[in-house]
């Protein structure tokens, strides 16, 4: 490999990596900013040109991987924001359902009070699951 394609796939080594030298950061990968970063002119990097058919070939496909990780990192706030509505939902969802628990548990209370009242007879309620309340009936 000569040393002036050595600079070029250099020069696109560190566009990769995200440290360009002599342009900005968030350039986007190409022939020319492979050119420039390489410390030449625009349009020197030529498909007509054999010597640079394997320098191409790398340079698309970090274009591509590039235009690819964009994509995905542009959609991250959105999905953020997705993820907190559903999550207020589900919190919102888990409120009703604690409450309609808490409902249940005092018209049982109600009921075993209403019971004993009318039979006389001290009746229990039967948990389904451990309760800590001291103030239900047993």
């Amino acid at each position: 490999m000569s040393e002036i394609l050595a600079e070029y796939f250099s020069a696109l080594a560190r566009l990769k990596a995200g440290f360009p030298e002599r342009v900005e950061k968030s350039v986007q990968i190409s022939k020319d900013a492979v050119s420039l970063e390489a410390g030449r002119k625009k349009g020197t990097i030529k498909k007509s040109r054999p010597i640079f058919r394997d320098l191409i070939v790398a340079i698309d496909a970090a274009a591509a991987e590039q235009s690819y990780h964009q994509r995905h990192t542009d959609q991250r706030p959105l999905l953020r924001e997705e993820v907190a509505k559903y999550r207020e939902l589900w919190e919102e969802a888990l409120s009703r359902e604690i409450s309609l628990v808490n409902q249940l548990w005092r018209e049982r209370r109600e009921w075993a009070l209403e019971k004993q009242a009318l039979t006389g007879k001290k009746m229990s309620v039967i948990h389904s699951f451990q309760r800590q309340d001291s103030d239900v009936p047993e």
